[in-house]
C-alpha cells in the first residue's frame, strides 16, 4: 500500500502542559493534518494546541471515545479521505517521533491495524501504574482466550486504515474505545499486528488510572466490551 495521506487524531482533556510537546514531536512531513479534540478542558489546552499548529475541534460530551469520534467525523467531511488514521494520547507518554514504526506494517500491506505495544517496547519505570499493567494483562488474556488474538496491549498509540475504520463502525464513547477497535478487528478478520514502542511517565495526573473511580469504570467497560462482541 502506497500511503499518501495520514491524519492524526489526539483526544485531549486538560493537557496544556503536555500538548505542545506532543505536537512538536510529530514528524510533520509524514502527516497531512493533526486534529486535537478538546474534550471540555478547563485550562489552556485548546489555545496551546492551536498555537502549536494543530486543528482544534471541540467535543462537549465527555469521554475518550467521544473525542475520537468527533475527530473522525471531521475527517469524514474532507476530500480526499486519508489512507491511515493515527491515534495517540495528549499526555506526552507516547513518543510521536516513532510514528514510522506504526506506519511501516501498513505500508508493507502486512496489517490494517497496528498497535504500539508498551508491553513489547521500552517502558520507563513507573510509566504504567500497577492497575494499568494488570488491566492490560487481563484484557489481552481474555481476548486471547475468546478470540485467539495475539495482542499484548491496549496501547493508545495506534494506526489504522480508513478502510478498516469504515468497516468496523466504531461507536464507544468512553473507556471502551481502544478495546472495541481491537475486538471488532478480530471479529471482522482484519489483518493486525503490534510493534514495540517506547513509553514514559505522563505529564500531570491521569484522569482515568489516576483515580479509583476512573480505574474501576475503565476496567468494567473494557471487560464488558470484550464480552459484548463475543
Amino acid at each position: 500500500m502506497r500511503m499518501t495521506i495520514v491524519d492524526v487524531v489526539i483526544p485531549a482533556y486538560n493537557e496544556e502542559e503536555a500538548i505542545p510537546l506532543v505536537l512538536a514531536d510529530i514528524p510533520k512531513e509524514k502527516v497531512r493534518s493533526i486534529y486535537v479534540v478538546d474534550n471540555n478542558s478547563t485550562d489552556q489546552t485548546a489555545q496551546k494546541a492551536q498555537t502549536a499548529g494543530a486543528t482544534v475541534l471541540s467535543e462537549n460530551h465527555q469521554g475518550y471515545g467521544s473525542a475520537c469520534l468527533r475527530g473522525l467525523a471531521e475527517i469524514k467531511s474532507k476530500n480526499p479521505k486519508p489512507d491511515v488514521i493515527v491515534f495517540l494520547d495528549a499526555d506526552y507518554s507516547d513518543y510521536p517521533e516513532e510514528l514510522d514504526l506504526l506506519l511501516k506494517p501498513i505500508q508493507e500491506e502486512r496489517a490494517e491495524l497496528v498497535i504500539g505495544s508498551r508491553a513489547l517496547g521500552n517502558r520507563e519505570k513507573g510509566a504504567m501504574l500497577p492497575q494499568q499493567v494488570f488491566g492490560n494483562w487481563l484484557a489481552t488474556t481474555m481476548m486471547r482466550w475468546m478470540y485467539r488474538s495475539e495482542f499484548t496491549d491496549l496501547g493508545p498509540f495506534r494506526a489504522i486504515t480508513w478502510r478498516a475504520l469504515e468497516q468496523i463502525q466504531m461507536a464507544d464513547q468512553d473507556f471502551g474505545w481502544t478495546v472495541e477497535m481491537q475486538v471488532k478487528v478480530l471479529k471482522n478478520k482484519i489483518l493486525y499486528t503490534e510493534v514495540p514502542v517506547s513509553y514514559r511517565k505522563r505529564k500531570g495526573i491521569s484522569k482515568i488510572t489516576g483515580t479509583i473511580r476512573g480505574t474501576i469504570m475503565a476496567g468494567y467497560k473494557i471487560i464488558f466490551t470484550i464480552l459484548r462482541y463475543a
